[in-house]
């Protein structure tokens, strides 16, 4: 394949325009996106999805497949015209047509845009170049994007002896190589064995740190627990509920769960133990305690000395959560991997 040879299909988004570096819009969403409708047919897609992103935030869209989110970052992105309602990016209206707000946005797609005779260097020269980075800036910059992906020893070798993991990470670095205000995943781990997909995960994380906003559409309940400040869940084409994990949690009134194994006076525990001011209820079962309780985690230290003061010698204790999966089956009644 010649080096200029257009990009393969679902190629991550350029212009054909002079990069600039993004400016920093403290105080104001990188990201709006309001009201956003599209259809194909008699099948609504996309019904009023709205959301916004703040410089530095990761934001989740989490939702089984088929549940708008491709159409949703096909809008985002400018690659698909809404039917109605508007995106901007730093406050530039996108669509279609537009070229300015692409500058200050970077699209990993769920296919791999790469070129396989390529190495990882030459592939993020390439598309460098389609980004309108010089020669200088282009090699510092490839350089800091193989690092950050974990490629720098693998810079050399061509992508199609990469694993399947290894071109992702390649995938997401060409995404990055322009320095984007936000960066669109879609579902970037489909597909890759658990060590690259952590490999994955931990490049995701670093990326806050850089001011960046992420927009990260997963099926993966432990991905967006993992990554995400703030998560959409959506469904049928509607965002059925938004906010942080514990925003989330309190919509479904489901406690935290502690149990205590041991022997000893379990009675005097719990007792004591029901008069501390997190505990909601105590349930004696066998030889152990069950606490049900807001933030386990804070409070739990406070539970094992309370049990230990008043007679129980505790063997075991385990902390059980509610979960975005939880969420989820109340808010649409079926599971996330439906």
């Amino acid at each position: 394949m010649s080096r200029t040879d257009p990009p393969p299909a679902g190629a991550h988004v350029t212009s054909d325009v002079a990069h600039r570096p993004a400016e920093p819009r403290t105080g104001s969403p990188v990201l709006e996106v309001t009201g956003l409708v599209r259809r194909f047919g008699d099948l609504t897609a996309v019904d009023g999805v709205s959301f916004r992103i703040a410089p530095g935030e990761t934001y989740g869209l989490l939702g089984p497949n088929g549940a708008g989110k491709t159409t949703t970052i096909s809008m985002v992105a400018g690659l698909l015209a809404a039917d109605d309602g508007e995106v901007t990016v730093g406050g530039r209206r996108m669509g279609p047509r537009e070229v300015e707000p692409k500058r200050y946005l970077g699209l990993v797609p769920q296919d791999l845009a790469i070129y396989p005779e390529l190495t990882a260097r030459e592939n993020l020269q390439f598309f460098g170049r389609l980004h309108g980075l010089g020669g200088a800036a282009r090699k510092r910059r490839t350089a800091e994007v193989l690092d950050l992906i974990g490629l720098t020893d693998r810079a050399k070798d061509q992508t199609k002896e990469f694993s399947g993991g290894m071109k992702r990470r390649l995938n997401i670095g060409i995404g990055l190589l322009h320095s984007p205000e936000l960066l669109i995943l879609d579902e970037p781990t489909v597909g890759v064995d658990p060590q690259s997909r952590n490999a994955i995960l931990e490049s995701v994380e670093a990326l806050s740190t850089e001011g960046m906003a992420v927009l990260y559409t997963t099926h993966y309940m432990e991905e967006a627990e993992r990554l995400c400040d703030r998560i959409g869940i959506i469904d049928a084409g509607r965002i059925q509920a938004e906010g942080t994990r514990q925003e989330l949690i309190r919509i479904i009134g489901e406690l935290d769960e502690i149990r205590l194994v041991g022997t000893g006076d379990a009675a005097a525990a719990a007792t004591a133990l029901r008069e501390l001011p997190a505990v909601e209820s105590v349930v004696a079962e066998g030889r152990a305690l069950v606490l049900h309780l807001r933030e386990a985690p804070t409070a739990v230290a406070g539970v094992v000395t309370t049990a230990g003061r008043s007679g129980m010698e505790l063997s075991d204790v385990e902390i059980t959560r509610p979960d975005l999966e939880s969420v989820f089956l109340h808010l649409t009644g079926k599971a996330l991997r439906d």
